[in-house]
């Protein structure tokens, strides 16, 4: 059986408010056929996130002129926990595309890297809660009634849950609540929901976005026939990455996670991938589908 890809494209993705480069800003790593068609990685590491999209999109329009499909690995969750676009009010079938654009028309994310992310959560908690809570996290003098530094309560029964069910399967994962301090994927989904939807809409059909467009389940070369690129979740700290000498782990990161696809996909075991963990619940297979998401092989 062929690859189901030919390119492993990983973004490690950061809310940084100014251009930043090096550890904890964003790097992008490809692996990919050269000339000789062996497998070969390369990495960039742009400064900001306007930069990263248009390098982004250059990878993926020389991909697809060379006829070769991308898997593209963001390292930020695609989805809310169940229950929150119904919690908005969001209008639309899909609770995940309603949350998508629900974002997309209150982030404000400049070229120089400034964005409003603390804004965004401030509001969202208004309108679930009126108080600071679920988000929480920003730098004290961002502090508003609607968003503290710090976490105010727990989530009781009555809330919105803490964690998807792919956070859970992955042991460790951070809450998308967090939009501050260490591992805060709060703050980066924020900012990425709306730049994955942007590259998902400039290319229609041709990318799909797992679990949502695909549905949870495995692949085959039949499932992707006229796609062009998958795009998933992923978090490279489950693979454990052991860096080379002086590599900063953002690289070892990428490098490390797309290499483990390639593997996988090498040995035809990457379609089964996409499926769902033995003896997952159907509700929790279709709250993933619908609106969670989950990350590329939590729970397996």
């Amino acid at each position: 059986m062929p690859r189901l890809f030919s390119a492993y494209v990983i973004v490690d993705w950061s809310a940084a408010a100014k251009p930043t480069t090096g550890a904890d800003s964003i790097w992008i790593g490809v692996l990919k056929r050269d000339i000789r068609f062996r497998m070969a990685f390369e990495s960039y590491n742009p400064s900001t996130r306007a930069e990263a999209e248009t390098r982004l999109a250059a990878i993926l329009d020389d991909l697809k002129k060379r006829g070769e499909r991308a898997l593209i690995g963001f390292d930020f969750p695609l989805g809310f926990p169940r229950g929150f676009a119904t919690a908005l009010n969001l209008p639309g079938e899909q609770p995940w595309r309603a949350t998508w654009d629900q974002l997309a028309k209150m982030v404000k994310d400049k070229a120089d890297n400034t964005n409003n992310r603390f804004g965004v959560g401030s509001e969202i908690n208004r309108r679930l809660t009126g108080g600071p809570f679920p988000f929480w996290g920003c730098p004290p003098k961002d502090a508003l009634t609607t968003l503290q530094p710090k976490r105010t309560r727990n989530h009781g029964p009555d809330d919105l849950p803490e964690f998807r069910h792919g956070d859970l399967a992955a042991k460790g994962a951070a809450s998308i609540w967090k939009l501050y301090y260490n591992g805060s994927v709060g703050g980066q989904a924020i900012l990425g929901i709306p730049f994955v939807r942007r590259l998902k809409d400039a290319r229609g059909e041709a990318v799909k976005v797992w679990p949502f467009e695909t549905g949870f389940k495995a692949l085959t070369e039949a499932d992707l026939n006229g796609v062009e690129a998958v795009v998933a979740e992923v978090y490279p700290s489950m693979l454990k990455p052991q860096g080379a000498p002086g590599e900063v782990k953002d690289l070892t990161q990428v490098r490390t996670t797309a290499e483990h696809f390639a593997r996988l996909d090498e040995a035809n075991k990457l379609g089964a991938l996409f499926a769902p963990p033995k003896d997952t619940a159907a509700d929790v297979v279709l709250d993933a589908e619908r609106e969670e998401g989950w990350i590329l092989g939590a729970g397996v």
